[in-house]
């Protein structure tokens, strides 16, 4: 019978001591393979716990940048600064999704209740997350 692999938390632990010993410099996720032993999978089901239940757990807020990979950056600026910009990433991913999707399927079925749902629930969070990135500004 075939290994099912390590569990999520057992991979989320592993990567979570590498990063706090990496402190404060990041790691990439080639970096985390080297420094864990885990493959790049398990590495990634790591980062995933990390985010899902092991930052807040421990109160170590996770960042990722191009220049450091993740980290466990100690500098409030550090964390709004990649707040600010996963934020304006969400927007444009929103705002592309209404404007080619969403937007065209409303046209075409303007009386449509999921469309109406859709649009209305899109335009709303559409609407929060510019009111954010503006306070940001």
């Amino acid at each position: 019978m075939p290994s099912r692999g390590l569990a999520a938390n057992v991979c989320g632990e592993q990567v979570r001591l590498a990063l706090l010993e990496a402190r404060p410099a990041g790691l990439t996720a080639r970096q985390l393979v080297a420094a864990t032993g885990l493959n790049l999978y398990q590495v990634r089901k790591g980062i995933l716990y990390i985010r899902e239940v092991s930052a807040m757990a421990n109160l170590t807020p996770l960042i990722w940048t191009y220049a450091g990979g993740y980290a466990f950056a100690s500098s409030p600026d550090d964390w709004i600064a990649y707040e600010r910009s996963r934020l304006r990433t969400e927007l444009t991913r929103i705002g592309r999704f209404l404007s080619a999707t969403v937007a065209p399927h409303a046209a075409l079925t303007p009386e449509e209740e999921w469309i109406k749902l859709v649009l209305g629930q899109l335009n709303v969070v559409q609407a929060a997350l510019n009111l954010v990135n503006k306070a940001g500004v």
